[in-house]
């Protein structure tokens, strides 16, 4: 086994470790910072905070996105806001209990180290995103206002009404329009990560991008390359991700030598419009931030399903989560949330045409407070949901159930955010660090913002400092000669199938297999069978796919092709990572490992560990091979999760 998880956590007391870290980390002089090339993938919150921070800071930036502008990238889907310790409404939240509330959520499946991390820089995110203008929501004298989430009794989530991914994405993208305008970062849009390069070293020196408008391929060199990628929610076809949301970067880079932690920790969202027809390529996301306000219910009786809501009286009512977790209530954590609403509707008292849903109902919420403030506070999210469904949730209940969101799991990286191949660094939803087994809300937006503006800049240069006068490695070097070479042959190698079936296809057949039997629980028999079935539909899609069109045009054919072509891969490789996992926790959830009540069931005697997987050479992800990183728990004593 060549691979060797070293996590590089610091000595010392946990509240000191990240300041003496960055105390002890080389840097670089100013007036060396022009002599490095960083290449930054991606422009969402983590892409674009890390892009413009290294670019101010002096570095020359090459970044990447294959939408037509920055401010496309997926981070601008997020709602209900971005949490932080900064107590503002003195109700007992600190530093520490950001870490606790963020270790305890996930499970007790994420190292200390990196959470503290978090919990320390979240002040300073809020302070950055104030002076870019970021219009958080504030209270009647002027303020900055905060409401609660799930898997916390504190308020600490900023927010911009429901449109707090895209105003903190705006923050960003101002940065970096600013330093683009300056010539530290040159942006190229409409542009896709193919392929990682390394140099002879096993070093990465660059990328192979495809040109989405002219189907060419480029090389690019960089002392070192940041993914900032997002994660792989499509996996599932169905999900609350943009549809050109993939995971072609972190994959290939996989299969260069960087570790991949823990596939099988999915998060499904409880808050999502549920899907309305078999023929759906998408679904949609209605804030975590609603159940701030609005109650969660299905009827006692299943023949009052069938009935209109306000049909059915208050005492046939199962305000199910206030009756199971009385101290959280609507704001239990995620992965609780959505199992409870799954295990209503398989009791058949599933609400909607489709008996698919549960109620979100606001009209205790409106009777107490006003119409008035509840537009305040939601009305975008509101207006959004009955474009949708045409129905108006100021007058009837919102009908909701989960949906695939976020993936905890990801590139596997050291205390510095680099993963196992030198020079190579994940950021932000790419890379596994902070959230365990189950993502609170609110703290991917948190997290994405302290990766790119706080943790990578001084870890960035811990690296970089050494290599002072390292040369860029020649785009005619034979490694990069080789990686473009790669890549077209797997573009021949796809185009030449000419089969019957399109990508969407193949792509919602693998989806229905890793909802079925790796979704919201899973369980030996089904993750077996999975794992039979998914080789099988990864040869026929080799035998019998169908790309239009050619590789010198646009042609999104063919984009899909080879990200759904990775996505084959990775999703047998999440397979086996949940069946190798014999425990429940947080987002995965084994219907064997269960307590008495139906909560996750954890063993910590023999799953205390991160999962991280090494290629294995070939494209049958039974050769991969597990190294297990251990988590030591020195500030906290992990416990049987109870919200009750």
């Amino acid at each position: 086994m060549s691979l060797q998880l070293d996590s590089r956590i610091p000595g010392g007391a946990l509240s000191d470790k990240w300041e003496n870290y960055k105390f002890d980390l080389k840097l670089v002089n100013p007036n060396n910072r022009r002599k490095f090339t960083v290449i930054v993938v991606g422009t969402g919150l983590a892409g674009g905070a890390a892009a413009a921070t290294l670019g101010e800071l002096g570095y020359n930036v090459k970044v990447f996105t294959y939408h037509d502008s920055p401010r496309r990238a997926h981070s601008i889907a997020a709602q209900g806001g971005i949490n932080a310790a900064k107590n503002y409404r003195g109700d007992g939240d600190s530093i520490h209990r950001l870490f606790y509330d963020t270790i305890k959520g996930g499970d007790f499946r994420a190292r200390e180290a990196n959470v503290h991390r978090l919990a320390e820089v979240s002040t300073n995110i809020i302070d950055q995103c104030v002076a870019q203008g970021v219009p958080f929501g504030r209270e009647y004298g002027g303020l900055l206002d905060n409401r609660s989430f799930g898997g916390a009794q504190v308020s600490r989530t900023f927010y911009a009404r429901g449109q707090t991914g895209q105003q903190l994405l705006l923050g960003a993208y101002q940065s970096l329009a600013r330093q683009i305008h300056l010539g530290t970062c040159e942006l190229f849009n409409k542009m896709e990560l193919v392929d990682v390069v390394l140099n002879n070293d096993g070093q990465a020196c660059g990328i192979i991008a495809r040109d989405l408008l002219t189907g060419e391929l480029s090389r690019h060199a960089g002392h070192a390359v940041v993914l900032a990628t997002g994660g792989y929610g499509n996996v599932y076809f169905l999900s609350t991700n943009a549809k050109n949301s993939n995971a072609t970067a972190a994959w290939r880079a996989h299969r260069k030598g960087a570790a991949f932690a823990n596939p099988c920790y999915t998060q499904i969202h409880p808050t999502c419009i549920p899907p309305s027809d078999e023929f759906q390529s998408k679904l949609v996301l209605m804030s975590e931030s609603l159940r701030n306000d609005g109650r969660i219910w299905v009827p006692r009786n299943a023949d009052d399903c069938g009935l209109d809501a306000s049909a059915v009286p208050e005492d046939a009512r199962d305000y199910y989560l206030e009756r199971k977790y009385p101290a959280f209530g609507n704001l239990v954590p995620r992965d609780i949330a959505s199992r409870n609403a799954k295990t209503m509707v398989d009791q058949g008292l599933g609400i909607g045409p489709l008996r698919n849903g549960v109620y979100l109902d606001f009209s205790h919420a409106i009777e107490r407070l006003g119409a008035d403030v509840i537009k305040g506070r939601y009305g975008n999210l509101f207006d959004m949901y009955e474009r949708i469904t045409g129905e108006d949730p100021y007058k009837v209940p919102m009908r909701i159930y989960p949906a695939t969101h976020y993936t905890m799991g990801g590139l596997w990286v050291d205390y510095n955010l680099q993963t196992t191949v030198p020079g190579l660094f994940a950021i932000g939803e790419a890379n596994f660090s902070d959230h365990g087994a189950n993502r609170l809300g609110a703290s991917a937006l948190m997290q994405g913002l302290a990766d790119g503006y706080f943790v990578l800049p001084p870890t960035m240069a811990g690296f970089l400092a050494p290599r002072l006068g390292e040369s860029l490695v020649s785009t005619s070097d034979p490694v990069f000669e080789q990686a473009e070479r790669d890549v077209r042959d797997r573009i021949d190698q796809l185009l030449a199938v000419k089969g019957t079936h399109s990508v969407d296809h193949y792509h919602r057949e693998l989806g229905k297999l890793v909802w079925d039997y790796c979704g919201m629980a899973r369980n030996a028999a089904g993750l077996e069978k999975a794992l039979s079935e998914i080789p099988a539909l990864r040869a026929e899609f080799y035998k019998d796919l169908k790309v239009l069109g050619s590789a010198e045009s646009v042609n999104q054919s063919l984009e899909k092709a080879l990200r759904v072509a990775d996505v084959m891969e990775l999703a047998e490789l999440k397979v086996r990572d949940a069946l190798h996992r014999e425990e429940s926790c947080g987002g995965h959830f084994r219907d064997e490992h269960q307590t008495d009540e139906g909560e996750a069931k954890r063993d910590d005697e023999n799953f205390m560990y991160v999962g991280a997987w090494e290629w294995g050479g070939s494209d049958i992800q039974r050769d991969a091979v597990l190294h297990k990183e251990p988590l030591v728990y020195e500030a906290v004593k992990p416990t049987q999760r109870s919200y009750k």
